[in-house]
């Protein structure tokens, strides 16, 4: 497993966990994840403090006289102190009643006072606040026997239970930032997860379009110059008794086409392979002054169109407005050859800046149906050109008309 995968199951199971660390509910076996070795260091710490704990508060009471005369007592109180600092390996999983087991257990034994400072500590840290105030209150109440059991004869009775309640607020106060801190750090870096899986969703939207965005140029110029390839193949398979010369100059336009195609597709693949960032510019894309090329090569391959031009300048033409317009003339003619081959088609251009572009293509309905095989089609030409112009904020209309006719019709707008 990489380190990018255990990283991301770790903080889906740290998050999984966030409940239980912030609840009063004790984890289950199955939910708590094994020690990290952090969890193991600050663990031996704790522990060695609560142990560290029990010879000085003895000796304190040594000092002070208070230490019970009777040796099983001793032996009673150093033995619940080294209990008490066994404990610390569990408080992570019932925090809550090892505070309250080692507060009562402080009435009798006074070496048990440092393990249960670290367990409320812990309380503090991994429980909500109504909890940590219900805690506390029950620890600055426990004082009140604990001093009156077991008084310093240093300080007076209520000057003990002042320096035992501040001391005892500052310990949960210090458990309380640490809660906070970590809560905080958790919503940044849930914040940022958010903001890479959000980034990492746009660069997969971004890749996704630009994929669509070539398939629509692949269907656009290959199925262009595939069906020039089958009209010219159709001319030599039906003519074979063509001159020679016809006969040369059909094959000429073949493997023109073909070789035309083959880098069309070569560029297309080269898109693919290429990195999103590698910064190497993409061909020229044809505007509408590449129009008069396009009906002249489907001219030349035997198709009858006429062109009506009523715009003066081509180049005057937005280059987006002109690619597009390129493509949709490029579609309608292609459509033309796959399902009423041999016909007249009409194309026609008009328009002008602020009030848009007219394309208009007309063919007759074939009548009867021709020798020559159809094309195969997806149906995807329509519903690309469709895309194309819903995506150029125009309109399109297609279907048969009035006298036998199929038009093509579509408006982009003109910006002036």
């Amino acid at each position: 497993m990489s380190s990018t995968a255990a990283s991301h199951r770790h903080s889906i199971e740290y998050r999984r966990l966030l409940p239980a660390l912030l609840t009063a509910e004790p984890y289950s076996d199955g939910d708590r994840l094994p020690r990290s070795t952090r969890d193991w260091v600050v663990d031996v710490i704790a522990f060695l403090i609560a142990a560290g704990g029990i010879p000085v508060i003895w000796f304190s009471e040594r000092s002070d006289g208070t230490v019970p005369s009777q040796h099983y007592l001793v032996i009673a109180d150093l033995v619940a102190g080294s209990l008490a600092a066994l404990t610390m390996w569990l408080r992570r999983r019932w925090p809550v009643t090892l505070t309250i087991v080692l507060s009562l257990a402080g009435l009798a034994f006074q070496t048990t006072g440092a393990a249960a400072i670290i367990a409320m500590f812990t309380v503090a840290v991994h429980r909500r606040f109504p909890i940590v105030a219900a805690i506390t209150i029950f620890e600055l109440l426990s004082l009140l026997p604990q001093y009156a059991v077991h008084p310093d004869k240093n300080m007076s009775y209520w000057g003990s239970i002042l320096v035992g309640t501040i001391f005892l607020v500052a310990v949960v106060a210090c458990g309380m930032f640490v809660r906070a801190r970590r809560q905080l750090l958790l919503s940044l870096r849930e914040r940022a997860e958010r903001a890479e899986a959000a980034q990492q969703l746009k660069v997969e939207q971004a890749q996704h379009l630009e994929r669509e965005r070539i398939a629509r140029e692949m269907h656009d110029v290959l199925a262009h110059r595939i069906s020039l390839l089958s009209l010219h193949a159709g001319a030599l398979e039906f003519r074979p008794d063509a001159p020679p010369a016809e006969i040369a100059r059909a094959a000429g336009v073949i493997r023109a086409s073909a070789r035309q195609a083959l880098q069309d597709l070569r560029e297309v693949i080269g898109v693919l392979r290429e990195s999103p960032d590698s910064g190497q510019p993409e061909r020229p894309q044809p505007t509408l002054a590449d129009l008069p090329g396009l009906i002249d090569e489907s001219r030349a391959a035997g198709m009858r169109v006429e062109l009506e031009d009523e715009i003066a300048d081509l180049t005057a033409v937005p280059d987006a407005v002109g690619r597009s317009a390129y493509r949709i003339v490029q579609e309608g003619l292609t459509n033309v050859r796959k399902h009423a081959p041999g016909v007249l088609a009409r194309v026609c251009i008009a328009g002008a800046p602020d009030s848009g572009l007219d394309i208009e293509i007309r063919n007759p309905l074939p009548v009867g149906r021709s020798n020559v095989a159809e094309l195969p089609g997806a149906g995807s030409g329509l519903i690309g050109l469709t895309e194309r112009v819903t995506l150029a904020s125009g309109r399109i209309e297609h279907g048969p008309v009035g006298e036998g006719e199929f038009l093509l019709h579509t408006w982009l707008p003109w910006p002036a």
